[in-house]
């Protein structure tokens, strides 16, 4: 069997929207602006959990947040990604946190009459994953990385649409996170018209599937195999946290 070399395995690490969007260290052309774009607006829930945090209202926070996110690709061009910065998570919290220790009130007042993206789901989810106690910088943690889960249970259930298993994936995705009981697995089993085996089998599935969506999601957040392997184990460790 062909053995693969720990280095070529890095080099062959494929092009992410981070490493595009970070490419020429800050000299980006278009490619790199949309990625950068393009990952602003997938990762809007832990800007607006930071901003929330920080004492704004739900309609403020939402302006703030949409406001920086909008505006990412020139912090950019004003300020070049520095080497070090391996992943997209701290690059956006810290870009944030400059962002808002500066003028930010004259920006958000010249953005005055543009649209923005309103996403009324932010505050229940915020309300849902936010203890009262939680700082800024806690919060857009943990609501980062179940951003990556969100995205990844939603691919999830629109590929258990396009194969026609909806119904499966519905009585499945409870049980992602714990085993059925065998009286409740024997129940399940018997609605979807299945052996328990079977369902115990389907579970299995899913639940790799999902690991398999959840890294692909996070993969595009950084630039290297090794850069992955970390902010795994970062994420996985601040959603285990329980201070």
């Amino acid at each position: 069997m062909a053995t693969t070399n720990p280095g070529q395995a890095r080099d062959a690490f494929p092009a992410t929207r981070w490493s595009m969007a970070t490419q020429a260290l800050g000299a980006p052309g278009k490619p790199s602006t949309e990625a950068l774009g393009e990952l602003g607006a997938r990762y809007r829930y832990p800007v607006y959990a930071y901003v929330r945090c920080c004492g704004h209202t739900p309609a403020i926070a939402q302006d703030i947040a949409g406001s920086f996110l909008r505006d990412l690709h020139l912090h950019v061009r004003e300020q070049p990604v520095p080497r070090g910065i391996e992943h997209f998570r701290r690059f956006l919290i810290e870009r944030l946190q400059q962002w808002l220790g500066g003028d930010w009130h004259q920006l958000l007042k010249d953005s005055e009459g543009e649209t923005l993206i309103e996403d009324a789901t932010l505050e229940a989810r915020r309300a849902r994953d936010c203890r009262p106690t939680d700082s800024p910088e806690r919060a857009f943690q943990r609501a980062f990385a179940l951003e990556v889960l969100h995205r990844a249970l939603a691919r999830l259930h629109a590929e258990a649409r396009q194969t026609g298993h909806p119904d499966m994936y519905a009585a499945l995705v409870p049980l992602l996170g714990h085993d059925p009981s065998p009286a409740q697995r024997d129940d399940i089993a018997r609605a979807l018209r299945m052996r328990p085996l079977t369902l115990v089998v389907a579970l299995k599935r899913l639940r790799q599937r999902l690991r398999e969506l959840a890294r692909e999601e996070l993969a595009d957040t950084v630039a290297s195999a090794d850069d992955l392997a970390a902010e795994q184990e970062t994420l996985l460790a601040i959603l285990q946290s329980t201070d």
